[in-house]
């Protein structure tokens, strides 16, 4: 196994920043967008951006349908949802438990035996949850549950694409992204309201929740982290993905001036710990798809 170079550690700390700064800028943009709304904005620009450059193969059809579902709706809309009520650092956390969850599904589904190592690490994961969830950071229950269920969405997009025909990374972020926006769409003028009067009044915080979502993260940071899994192995390059909730949490502190407390920090070392028992040196170790 090659040392990663100096030039790549520079590249993969910028990645895992961008993807923190992006729930930053997720809550920036909900402080004068609806969440469904946003979404369903970040879609179309994705969407747009990508499309040209990829194509879809009829086979590949069907799998790019049920993952606008489980990863564009289940996943991004109710990440959004439970972003309402929960702090930045806390919902990143709580996204990261899709890796545990699913290896239990991978378990269960395909089969995949799971070492002890394994078992302890997912164990000590939802061990951090029950800590986490008793912060005082957590105002509303029903945000912690919408979390729990959006990481559930990416466990099970996770597992469906390696049951789905091979498509290249880019080529999904943006089909999944066009199929997704019915979807969003139609819930959002089901439950929201002033939609287009807010997108016309929004200011910097709004735009940036939809242009950095789409472009800093969906497609600059993945593309970047995509690039590296193509030089290194997964083993090698999936552990540094961890950095990405505790520095969401510092710049939750250091920009919204959100709270640290006992629970928030002890919670996330176990949740961030337990999954790193869980992944490292494991050989079910899978390459990510975007947050």
């Amino acid at each position: 196994m090659k040392a990663v170079t100096f030039r790549d550690v520079l590249i993969l700390l910028l990645v895992v920043n961008g993807w923190a700064f992006n729930v930053i800028a997720m809550k920036f943009g909900l402080m004068e967008l609806p969440p469904l709304f946003m979404l369903t904005l970040r879609f179309v620009l994705v969407a747009a951006l990508l499309l040209p450059f990829h194509r879809l193969t009829w086979r590949q059809l069907p799998g790019m349908v049920l993952l606008a579902f489980t990863f564009g709706f289940v996943h991004f809309g109710l990440m959004v949802i439970g972003m309402q009520t929960a702090d930045a650092g806390t919902t990143a956390v709580f996204i990261q438990m899709g890796t545990p969850i699913a290896m239990l599904l991978a378990s269960v589904w395909l089969k995949e035996r799971l070492s002890y190592r394994q078992i302890a690490g997912v164990a000590v994961a939802f061990a951090g949850v029950i800590i986490l969830a008793g912060s005082p950071a957590l105002k509303h229950w029903q945000g912690m549950v919408w979390l729990l269920i959006s990481a559930c969405g990416w466990a099970c997009s996770t597992v469906l694409i390696k049951r789905l025909p091979p498509i290249a990374p880019l080529a999904m972020t943006g089909w999944l992204s066009l199929f997704a926006i019915p979807l969003v769409g139609v819930s959002s003028l089901l439950t929201e309201q002033h939609q287009l009067a807010l997108l016309m009044s929004a200011g910097w915080r709004g735009w940036l929740g939809v242009i950095y979502s789409a472009l800093g993260s969906s497609i600059f940071a993945y593309s970047l982290w995509y690039g590296l899994l193509k030089r290194y192995p997964a083993s090698q390059i999936l552990p540094w993905s961890l950095l990405s909730p505790a520095l969401a949490l510092l710049m939750g502190v250091a920009i919204l001036h959100e709270t640290l407390d006992h629970s928030k920090v002890l919670g996330t070392l176990l949740i961030v710990g337990g999954i790193l028992l869980a992944v490292v040196r494991g050989a079910a170790i899978r390459k990510r798809v975007m947050v």
